[in-house]
């Protein structure tokens, strides 16, 4: 394992791209209405769309592919540990729910897998990856200062804003911290590389993850003690440097946004089963 194959990109990188002209409100409010639809569906068909939408959005941000898609592979293998292990903790699951039973595959005991189980198991997953590139899109296309602005401005303390917007400022130092760990590890004997069987490499990880984890604490406490010199939090407001106004496409998006949540809660609402199945 070396730096180079050490990518991980969640930080803001600025493509002048025109999701990142977007004020930060609108791509806050962006992201609390996706999550949202997703929340309140299970039609497989409107989740599809948001993956398509989200990956068409996630291209339009201009960040080269080859930058998150470490990401989206390892989102998509967890997903895919997760639908399995839900099939093995309720392996009737999407059968209950749908109320039919179509057997695929005759297994012992209850894990015979039926059509229904294996729908409901794909929609599920879907479902939560559909929220990944969204917030990869926000992550890419907010300044984490932009971010904490918009926060206040909707009515979040700024001291919590200010915390959320250092958290998203460490996230690159926490990689750089992770690799310098990591290679003192490598020269140290510790195997991080595949030539390792992948219980040793488990074990090893551990190795890193402890320094890196006091590394952070370290930090955070020098962090906390910089701003409590320069007096923060001593006044009920603040200015922000990246604090901008709502502009005409703005407003137009956030109206576009409020529609499309109202609608989805509507369908919630009035749909007669929870579950979308058309066989």
């Amino acid at each position: 394992m070396n730096a180079s194959k050490v990518k991980f990109g969640i930080n803001y990188i600025d493509t002048k791209s025109p999701l990142h002209a977007l004020n930060g409100v609108t791509k806050f409010a962006l992201f609390l209405a996706w999550v949202t639809v997703v929340l309140t569906t299970f039609d497989l068909r409107l989740i599809v769309v948001l993956i398509l939408m989200g990956l068409y959005l996630l291209k339009l941000t201009n960040v080269p592919v080859r930058v998150y898609k470490p990401l989206l592979v390892g989102t998509a293998s967890v997903l895919s540990l997760n639908a399995l292990f839900m099939y093995l903790l309720a392996p009737q699951q999407g059968t209950e729910l749908i109320g039919s039973e179509t057997l695929l595959l005759t297994l012992p005991g209850n894990y015979s897998l039926s059509q229904e189980t294996l729908f409901y198991l794909v929609t599920v997953t879907l479902k939560y990856m559909s929220m990944f590139p969204i917030a990869l899109i926000f992550v890419f296309t907010t300044h984490p200062t932009e971010f904490a602005a918009s926060l206040n401005r909707i009515g979040v303390p700024y001291k919590i804003a200010y915390a959320v917007s250092l958290t998203l400022r460490y996230l690159p130092e926490v990689k750089k911290d992770f690799i310098n760990i990591m290679h003192a590890q490598q020269a140290r004997g510790v195997e991080l590389s595949k030539k390792a069987p992948l219980v040793t490499r488990i074990k090893n990880v551990a190795k890193v993850l402890g320094p890196l984890i006091f590394s952070s604490l370290d930090r955070a406490d020098e962090i906390s003690n910089a701003m409590t010199l320069r007096g923060f939090g001593r006044h009920k407001d603040r200015t922000w440097y990246s604090y901008a106004p709502l502009q005409r496409v703005d407003f137009l998006c956030l109206a576009v946004i409020t529609l499309v949540v109202v609608v989805a809660i509507a369908k919630r609402v009035l749909e007669a089963q929870l579950f979308w199945y058309p066989f």
